[in-house]
């Protein structure tokens, strides 16, 4: 009897076929993607051509005015000069970007994408912060987000006191939400069709985001696999580990300082005792166009090992194969990795494309 086709997608279960005896095995396809700053449009090119070639799952632009260019002009570059990679926004904002204006550009993007596009959300860091705005809250983010979602579908939706419609609308993006925080986790498992999710990964911080994305989509009568979950860690890929070493304590700086542990009682993000001062500390002290001064905070402040045994995934591309595993051994399935400020992201993105991304498909374990 013949074997049935396995869809290496995402982890399947499926019976194989021995000498009439029936195994049970698990046929294991991490998904792994990246996204990055669009400083120029060489770099944008550079960065299309990599996600293709190599075989990412995801490419995501981030929306960061001051910082790069606009992100749906660099989204369109990519999405016009891929065939396979999805194209995502990862993540841009409710505030900055009006809902409707946001679901009609990332329509818009799908058709040149030819249905690879992804639309994320996020309650605003340097996209709210460096055009001096408020980040939206969890009342904001649900409306926004169920919005936009019914804009999608083709029919008219009110929101803030008018109706809008995207009549010539042909396929529905999915919109994801970037998720920290309890309350925003389990939105992300109530209303969207995706989260990315930023909290670590570690085997328990992957087990306690989890747990908060579950409860949201089952108080929504949900279930967890209608929830396309991915988590997003840091990468800086390099011949050079020392060189890797030193730069990954500014982007460190930039996602702990500024919105995963950005909150009052760090217990709730999982952030053992002894750390709660420094990390305070770090808060204050941060920047949102992360540099030199931000790795050296995070080195004078005793939270490198810390942060990046929980966010990070750095230095040779052995010590890169080495991190990841553990973090597939402790449950990680998706992962986006934010490159923006790594040693060399471009050739960050191809070393590991190289050397690194073939040891994680279609494992079977």
């Amino acid at each position: 009897m013949a074997a049935p086709a396995l869809d290496l997608s995402r982890p399947t279960r499926v019976n194989s076929y021995n000498n009439n005896q029936t195994h049970l095995v698990w046929v294991i396809r991490m998904e792994i993607g990246f996204f990055f700053w669009p400083f120029n449009p060489a770099l944008v090119a550079h960065m299309a051509k990599a996600a293709d070639q190599y075989g990412y799952d995801m490419i995501g632009i981030a929306d960061t005015p001051g910082n790069a260019m606009d992100p749906w002009i660099a989204a369109t570059l990519v999405a016009a000069n891929t065939t396979t990679v999805r194209v995502g926004l990862v993540v841009t904002n409710l505030v900055s970007r009006q809902p409707a204006v946001s679901a009609a550009a990332i329509a818009s993007l799908d058709r040149v994408a030819e249905g690879r596009t992804v639309l994320g959300l996020g309650a605003g860091h340097s996209g709210t912060h460096n055009l001096g705005l408020a980040r939206s809250n969890v009342a904001a983010l649900e409306a926004g987000i169920q919005h936009i979602r019914t804009l999608l579908q083709g029919a008219p939706d009110s929101h803030d006191g008018a109706t809008a419609q995207i009549p010539w609308i042909e396929h529905a993006p999915p919109v994801f939400l970037a998720a920290s925080g309890p309350k925003t986790l389990a939105l992300g498992g109530a209303v969207a069709d995706g989260v990315f999710v930023n909290y670590g990964i570690a085997a328990e911080n992957l087990a306690q985001s989890q747990q908060r994305v579950q409860k949201g989509a089952e108080d929504a009568n949900r279930s967890l696999s209608d929830v396309e979950t991915w988590q997003i860690a840091s990468l800086d890929c390099n011949e050079d580990g020392a060189a890797a070493r030193k730069k990954a304590g500014a982007i460190l700086a930039f996602m702990a300082g500024g919105y995963i542990l950005n909150t009052p009682d760090l217990s709730i993000q999982g952030v053992p005792e002894a750390y709660h001062g420094a990390i305070g500390e770090l808060r204050q002290r941060y920047s949102t166009r992360p540099g030199e001064a931000d790795a050296a905070l995070v080195d004078a402040l005793g939270l490198f090992d810390y942060l990046a045994g929980r966010f990070a995934i750095y230095g040779t591309p052995e010590q890169c194969i080495a991190q990841l595993s553990k973090a597939r051994a402790a449950g990680l399935e998706r992962v986006m990795f934010t490159v923006s400020v790594a040693s060399d992201p471009v050739r960050t993105v191809e070393l590991f494309g190289e050397r690194v991304l073939p040891k994680f498909r279609n494992t079977i374990v």
